[in-house]
């Protein structure tokens, strides 16, 4: 299955050296973590039963962060009890992920390679997320069919994406590229942006079970991005599939 765009892997391979920047090309992921990171937190602690207030409520809980480029995510579940493993195509993202992780203490599995070679190989996790991941691949349903595979019976798929409306057109791509230079020119396509009701569609098409959906929405006055009803633009969706 192609689940990859070699040109998009190529354009983040070339700046793996921001990764951990937080004023460089990665800024809007450095400030959409808090907001990722609590929709996460949640649905984790809701599908396993844990106390989110605990101070590792992901102890014994297996995670695969796909796409997870410099580690931006793959740290704080890590941080958060969680046994982490990070997969991305880009082998230069990879070393700056495993050696940061290292400076850090922290433990965390980092492969060069896809969802298909871990496939392959006859693995599985108890969670699977994949963020800021479908709006840059071929096929968003085989992507998500690839992920599919790799999770557990009664486990749980966390993603995040844009929303193709003209808001997010104006929005995500107009100024983020073009006004406010968040992002480098063309880093998005406008038609591989997927609605929230595609997205459910493409999963329960694969065999996933949609959950939930909250829209992230930036506050320019407080400079923040918090989680929200609108799914306009950006958003993250949750699904589990069948125990059996």
């Amino acid at each position: 299955m192609e689940t990859i765009d070699q040109n998009e892997v190529d354009r983040f391979r070339a700046i793996a050296s921001e990764w951990w920047n937080p004023t460089g090309k990665f800024r809007p992921l450095h400030d959409l973590n808090p907001a990722r990171l609590e929709f996460m937190r949640d649905q984790i602690a809701a599908h396993f039963d844990r106390d989110a207030r605990a101070a590792k409520p992901f102890t014994g809980i297996s995670i695969l962060d796909v796409g997870c480029g410099g580690g931006l995510i793959s740290e704080p579940l890590a941080r958060l009890g969680a046994t982490v493993t990070g997969v991305d195509p880009g082998e230069e993202n990879i070393v700056v992920a495993r050696e940061h992780a290292q400076a850090q203490g922290l433990d965390i599995e980092y492969i060069v390679g896809t969802t298909d070679d871990l496939a392959a190989a006859g693995r599985t996790f108890d969670c699977v997320n994949a963020l800021e991941v479908l709006e840059h691949v071929p096929d968003m349903t085989v992507f998500l069919k690839g992920c599919a595979a790799l999770i557990a019976p009664g486990g749980l798929f966390i993603t995040s994406t844009i929303s193709r409306t003209l808001k997010s057109f104006a929005l995500a791509i107009v100024a983020a590229e073009y006004v406010l230079n968040w992002v480098p020119r063309g880093t998005h396509e406008w038609s591989r942006f997927a609605t929230p009701g595609e997205l459910r569609s493409m999963m329960r098409t694969i065999g996933m079970e949609p959950l939930t959906e909250r829209g992230m929405v930036y506050n320019p006055l407080k400079g923040i991005w918090s989680l929200s009803a609108d799914c306009d633009v950006n958003y993250m969706a949750s699904a589990k599939m069948p125990a059996h």
